[in-house]
C-alpha cells in the first residue's frame, strides 16, 4: 500500500511540475506568446512552427489550443491556419517528452536549487518568475526519479506481474484507457512520461504502452473539447478539428503498430526511449500528412459549428471561461466586457436629455432598468477577475487587472448616479409639469455634451493607456468643475431676477449639475492609474505658493 501511495504521489508531483512550468512561462511570456502566434499565421508552415515553439515553452498543447481558439473566436485567425498551429503544437509536446525521457537525475537538484535562489532573491522581478519555471522543471525530473523508485518494488511482486500478464492486449482498450488518464491528469505529456517509465520498469508490455500513447494523444484532443464546451461555436471549431486529426491518425496507426514496434526495437536501444520516440514520430507524421488538409477540415468544422445568429442581449458577452487557463487572455476578455459595460453606461447618459426634453416616462423607465444590467455586468466582471490566477500574471498584467476593477467600479457608480438623476427628473419635472428656463437648459445641454465627450475619451484612455490622453482627461476635470461653479452662479442670478421657471426647477437644476460633475469625476478617475504608472502625478494638488508656511505666526 505504501508503494502505491508513493507512486500516486510521484505522479501528482509530475502533473504539478508541468502545471508550474506552464503557468510560469505564461507569466513570463504571456503577452509575447499571443503576439508571436498572431503574427505567425501568414502561412500554414509558419503557423505550425509557431505552435511548436510556444508549446515547447508552456509544456502543454492544450494551453496553446486555448490561446489559438480564442483568436479563432475573435475572427483574428482563420480555422485552417489555427489547425496548422495545433499540428505544430502537438509536435512541440512530443519533443518535450523526448527531452524529459533522458537521464536527468543530476539536473533535478541543480534546477530546484537555482530556481529557489532566483525566486527568493528576486521574487517580484523577471528573475523570480524564471526561477519558478526552473523549480517546475526540477520537480518534473525529480518526479520521474520517484516514479522509478516507487515502481521497482511493484515490478518485483509476483501478483502484479501475473496481473499485467493477464491483461488483454487490446489496442482499442489501451487507447481508451490512455485517453481517460490524460483527461483525468489534464496533461498528455505527464501520461506519456509515466507510460515510458512504467514500460522501462517492465510493468507494461511495449505494445500496450504504444496503445496508451495513442490514447494520450486522443485524450489531449478530448481535453481541449471539454475545456471549450461552454464557449461560442467559433471557439469550439479548433478543438473539434484537432480532435478529428488525432482520432483519424490513431485509427490509421492501429494496424501499423506491430511494424512500428519492430522498427523501434531495431533503431532505438531502450524501451523508455522507444515509447517517447513513437510519440514524437506519431505527431510528426500527423503534421506532415494533415497539414495539407487543414483548409478542408477548417471548412468542415465551420459547417458543423455555424456561428449563432446575432444577439442583442446586454448580458456578458466576452467573459470566456476557457480563457481563464491563460491569464493574459482572460485579462483581455475582462477588458472587452468592461468596455461593453461602458457602452451601456454611455447609452444611459445619452438618454438623459431626451427624457428632459420630451418628458418621456417610458424612456426613463428603460434607462433605470439598464442600471440593473450595468450592476450585473459589474458583478460578472468582478467574479471573473477573481478566478484569474494572480500567480500567472506579469507585473504589467497585474496592473491591468487593477485598472479593470477600478474602471468597472466607476462605470457601476456612474450608472447608479444616472438612475438617481432620471428618477429626480421624473419626480421633480415630468410629473409636476415643470420646465427649465432656456438659459438653464442650454447650460445643462453644454455640460451633458462635454460629459459624453469625456466619457468617450475615458474609454479610449482605458483601452490604449496613452499618457497624453490621460493628462487631457484630467485637465477636463478642472474645466468641468469651473463650468459647474459658473452655471450654479448663473442660476442663482436668475433666481435673484425672479425667473419663474428657474424658481420652479431650482432644486432639480442645482442637483442635476452637481450630479453631472460627480459623473465627470468618476470618468476622470480612469486617468489616475495611467498617470501614476507613468510617474506623471504630483504628490499633492495644493499650490504651496498660495499657502502660508505652517510655522508662520499669521496662520
Amino acid at each position: 500500500m505504501l508503494h502505491l501511495l508513493n507512486l500516486l504521489a510521484a505522479i501528482a508531483l509530475l502533473v504539478w511540475g508541468t502545471h508550474i512550468v506552464r503557468t510560469g512561462m505564461l507569466r513570463v511570456f504571456g503577452e509575447n506568446l499571443r503576439r508571436v502566434l498572431q503574427a505567425s499565421f501568414s502561412s500554414r508552415f509558419t503557423a505550425a512552427l509557431a505552435g511548436l515553439g510556444v508549446t515547447s515553452l508552456v509544456q502543454s498543447s492544450t494551453a496553446t489550443c486555448l490561446i489559438v481558439a480564442s483568436f479563432v473566436g475573435k475572427g483574428l485567425v482563420a480555422s485552417s491556419a489555427a489547425l496548422a498551429a495545433m499540428l505544430g503544437a502537438d509536435v512541440g509536446t512530443a519533443l518535450m517528452a523526448v527531452v524529459f525521457s533522458f537521464d536527468l537525475s543530476w539536473l533535478s537538484p541543480l534546477l530546484i536549487f537555482s530556481g529557489v535562489v532566483m525566486f527568493i532573491s528576486r521574487q517580484q522581478g523577471q528573475a523570480g518568475r524564471i526561477g519558478r519555471v526552473l523549480i517546475g522543471l526540477g520537480l518534473i525530473t525529480l518526479a520521474l526519479q520517484l516514479i522509478v523508485g516507487a515502481t521497482k518494488p511493484l515490478t518485483e511482486s509476483a501478483a502484479v506481474r501475473a496481473l499485467l500478464v493477464a491483461l488483454p492486449n487490446e489496442t482499442l482498450l489501451d487507447i481508451i484507457v490512455g485517453a481517460v488518464l490524460t483527461v483525468l491528469s489534464y496533461s498528455s505529456l505527464a501520461i506519456v512520461l509515466l507510460v515510458a517509465t512504467l514500460a522501462s520498469q517492465g510493468m507494461l508490455p511495449e505494445s500496450v504502452a504504444l496503445g496508451l500513447v495513442l490514447g494520450a494523444n486522443v485524450g489531449s484532443g478530448v481535453l481541449a473539447m471539454l475545456a471549450t464546451s461552454g464557449s461560442p461555436p467559433e471557439v469550439r471549431r479548433l478543438p473539434l478539428g484537432n480532435f478529428i486529426f488525432k482520432t483519424v491518425g490513431a485509427i490509421v496507426a492501429i494496424p501499423l503498430l506491430p511494424q512500428a514496434h519492430v522498427w523501434l526495437q531495431q533503431f532505438v536501444p531502450t524501451v523508455s526511449q522507444q515509447v517517447v520516440v513513437f510519440h514524437l514520430g506519431f505527431n510528426i507524421t500527423l503534421a506532415l500528412l494533415f497539414i495539407s488538409f487543414t483548409g478542408a477540415v477548417g471548412r468542415l468544422v465551420e459547417r458543423l459549428l455555424p456561428p449563432p445568429p446575432p444577439s442583442t442581449s446586454d448580458r456578458p458577452r466576452h467573459l470566456d471561461p476557457m480563457a481563464l487557463a491563460t491569464p493574459s487572455l482572460a485579462i483581455s476578455c475582462a477588458a472587452r466586457e468592461a468596455l461593453h459595460q461602458a457602452d451601456i453606461v454611455e447609452t444611459m447618459l445619452r438618454g438623459i436629455l431626451p427624457v428632459m426634453r420630451n418628458n418621456d416616462l417610458a424612456l426613463a423607465e428603460r434607462l433605470r432598468a439598464m442600471d440593473d444590467t450595468v450592476d450585473e455586468l459589474y458583478s460578472a466582471i468582478k467574479f471573473y477577475l477573481t478566478q484569474i490566477s494572480r500567480e500567472a500574471l506579469s507585473e504589467r498584467e497585474g496592473r491591468r487587472w487593477t485598472d479593470i476593477v477600478s474602471f468597472t467600479i466607476n462605470m457601476e457608480q456612474i450608472g447608479d448616479i444616472i438612475e438617481r438623476v432620471v428618477q429626480d427628473i421624473e419626480d421633480k419635472k415630468i410629473r409636476k409639469a415643470r420646465r427649465f428656463s432656456d438659459a438653464g437648459m442650454a447650460e445643462i445641454c453644454h455640460l451633458h455634451e462635454r460629459l459624453l465627450a469625456n466619457l468617450r475619451l475615458g474609454m479610449s484612455v482605458f483601452l490604449d493607456g496613452h499618457v497624453r490622453d490621460a493628462q487631457k482627461l484630467l485637465e477636463e476635470k478642472a474645466r468641468f468643475r469651473d463650468l459647474e461653479h459658473e452655471y450654479a452662479a448663473n442660476h442663482i442670478a436668475r433666481l435673484q431676477d425672479n425667473t419663474a421657471q428657474s424658481i420652479e426647477t431650482s432644486s432639480l437644476h442645482l442637483d442635476l449639475i452637481s450630479e453631472l460633475k460627480r459623473i465627470n469625476s468618476h470618468i476622470c478617475s480612469i486617468a489616475y492609474p495611467i498617470l501614476e504608472s507613468a510617474g506623471a502625478l504630483a504628490d499633492t494638488r495644493l499650490r504651496h505658493s498660495k499657502l502660508a508656511p505652517l510655522d508662520d505666526p499669521r496662520v
